[in-house]
């Protein structure tokens, strides 16, 4: 069975390490693996969404509409922005965190309001967390992606410890503790 999440962000934000991140966790568990990334307009503040896809045997990259098992957003209006590529048990781990798009920032649209609540009476399991106030308690605003990947960790089935050794092999020494501080205030 292959099991699907989808990391969806803003350009900046720290996508690409946290698939890498959960990627590297799924290698170490002996998981054929596949990651893709859409970039967009990332470098300006636009979407960013990365596919992760593991299981015995993958063939595909691509997550299609319906099949994601976990939806992971940096941001609240990109999480409400892909709820149809999840599975209907699925779950939508997101950061409370509100970025505008730039229509909000040219006056043109209206940041929607109560977005989390809207998901949730759609009928989506949402977790939803200040993941930027858990990362500046780390050390660090620019650590929002790794407590995301320890709070979506509290709903897979791998150690702490083996989520503490992908970290150790992606994140450079001098980062190192922080990182470690930041995925353990994700999982709570």
């Amino acid at each position: 069975m292959v099991k699907n999440i989808m990391i969806v962000g803003v350009g900046g934000q720290g996508a690409l390490l946290a698939s890498k991140t959960l990627g590297q966790v799924l290698l170490d568990a002996g998981f054929d693996v596949k990651v893709s990334e859409v970039h967009g307009m990332s470098q300006r503040g636009g979407s960013v969404v990365t596919y992760v896809r593991y299981g015995e045997k993958v063939y595909s990259p691509i997550v299609d509409k319906g099949e994601a098992d976990f939806i992971v957003s940096f941001e609240m209006l990109e999480a409400a922005r892909y709820t149809e590529y999840l599975k209907k048990d699925g779950r939508i781990v997101v950061n409370t965190q509100n970025i505008d798009p730039m229509p909000v920032i040219t006056g043109a649209a209206e940041y929607p309001a109560d977005l989390e609540n809207k998901m949730k009476n759609a009928g989506f399991a949402v977790d939803a967390v200040d993941c930027l106030s858990l990362a500046e308690q780390a050390g660090t605003a620019k650590a929002v992606n790794i407590v995301l990947m320890g709070r979506l960790s509290k709903y897979m089935d791998f150690s702490e410890e083996a989520w503490l050794k992908a970290i150790e092999k992606l994140v450079k020494p001098q980062f190192l503790e922080m990182n470690k501080k930041a995925f353990m205030l994700g999982r709570g």
